[in-house]
């Protein structure tokens, strides 16, 4: 098996957090270290950034160091890895905070000057969204839409990762024996860089 350089991001706020999303986070994490995958990790709740743009795209707003060296990960990585919960059929809003301030043209994409197309500046790797949900995720799914379409399409997909969603949903009552699972199907992930 080829080895392949993996970037890790848990994008839970809160260090403290509901236990699922470290545990998958961490499951994956020494699952592709043992199989012998170069692993750098990093987690949202350690990261200082502003993540309101405050002008929108209309003034460049610096990007802190912390920033930058996400970007920095995701430009080394061959294979993205993250790992964030389900809140109101969205990622939390420090996760999607830091993807307005560092999904930049000129790093993720660069439009065309028609305007009608871009080019994808990250094509060639893959990444794997885990999303923990405290419904069921298939009632999710039904009740209220694709909870994955704005992280899979519009953001990983159109700077061009290769994209796979994994759901867990019922998270925070889930069964010991459920979690159990969820680990080994996370482990088999780490091991092969899936």
């Amino acid at each position: 098996m080829k080895t392949k350089r993996i970037f890790i991001l848990l994008g839970h706020p809160d260090s403290g957090m509901e236990p699922m999303s470290r545990t998958l986070a961490d499951t994956y994490e020494q699952a592709a270290k043992e199989a012998g995958h170069e692993v750098r990790r990093m987690n949202i709740f350690d990261l200082s950034f502003d993540p309101v743009l405050h002008k929108g795209y209309r003034a460049i707003q610096e990007l802190e160091p912390d920033l930058k060296a996400v970007q920095e990960n995701l430009s080394w990585c061959e294979h993205f890895v993250l790992v964030y919960p389900n809140w109101w059929g969205a990622m939390p809003a420090q996760l999607k905070g830091m993807w307005d301030r560092m999904f930049l043209p000129r790093f993720a994409f660069r439009m065309w000057k028609n305007r009608f197309g871009w080019d994808a500046l990250l094509k060639g790797r893959t990444a794997r969204v885990m999303i923990t949900c405290g419904n069921p995720a298939i009632l999710d799914h039904l009740a209220f839409g694709d909870f994955s379409d704005t992280i899979k399409r519009s953001i990983l997909q159109f700077a061009g990762f290769k994209t796979r969603v994994s759901a867990f949903g019922h998270s925070e009552h889930a069964s010991v024996g459920t979690q159990e699972r969820w680990k080994r199907e996370v482990r088999a992930l780490g091991r092969k860089g899936r």
